[in-house]
């Protein structure tokens, strides 16, 4: 499995490969929030030449992920309460419907693929590995959305993990692993019901809560 996914990998040209580094750089919250860095920085941390870093952060411009300081700094924008505000709302919208459909959808092969994930997750909690609680907890809802199948929802809400997404690092910080929201039990069993509604309700409870945090962590 690893060595098809590295030959799939190898076979992708530079300037993707290079985007997909820089967005889980950001998405992962390895880039500060208003920490400008350059295009240099970026270069030389990912080992990359400077025009598929250039073209990796125009993309992540385009997705509203980066901010460009000045020409040759970016910045991970820091979010307000006006755009808190604005991602609970859009994240309500979304995300909750999109447990609704998997609820209705998921095999016994998707919920055990989602029972690994959380095992990871609750790993990275107990050992206050900040890093893999943000991988593992992006990896859960990304393959709970997969069994939606509504590519268009999907891809709206993964751009909206673009957004507080760094953040998230900030509320790690400040909170610690341990104190984080975790609905997910709460999802796999609405999933082994096939009950839509109680997958929904956990999944909107765990963005409120998330984004409380966000909010709490952001205004220390």
């Amino acid at each position: 499995m690893n060595g098809h996914a590295n030959h799939c990998q190898s076979k992708l040209p530079a300037h993707e490969i290079v985007y997909r580094a820089l967005r889980a750089r950001v998405l992962f919250g390895e880039m500060a929030p208003g920490e400008a860095v350059t295009i240099q920085g970026i270069a030389e941390t990912l080992n990359a030449g400077i025009t598929p870093v250039r073209e990796a952060i125009r993309r992540l411009i385009a997705e509203s992920a980066l901010v460009f300081q000045d020409n040759r700094r970016v910045i991970v924008p820091q979010l307000d309460a006006a755009a808190i505000e604005e991602l609970v709302i859009a994240r309500n919208a979304l995300e909750p419907e999109l447990a609704r459909r998997a609820a209705l959808r998921a095999d016994v092969r998707a919920v055990r693929q989602l029972e690994t994930i959380d095992a990871q997750l609750d790993r990275a909690i107990a050992g206050g590995d900040v890093r893999g609680y943000l991988e593992q907890n992006y990896r859960f809802h990304d393959a709970l959305y997969a069994q939606a199948a509504a590519p268009i929802l999907r891809s709206l809400a993964d751009g909206l993990w673009l957004r507080f997404g760094p953040s998230l690092r900030v509320v790690c910080g400040q909170f610690g692993t341990l104190n984080l929201p975790d609905r997910h039990k709460e999802l796999i069993e609405a999933l082994k019901s096939a009950d839509a509604d109680a997958a929904a309700g956990a999944i909107r409870r765990d963005v409120e809560q998330g984004m409380n945090q966000v909010r709490a962590a952001l205004q220390t």
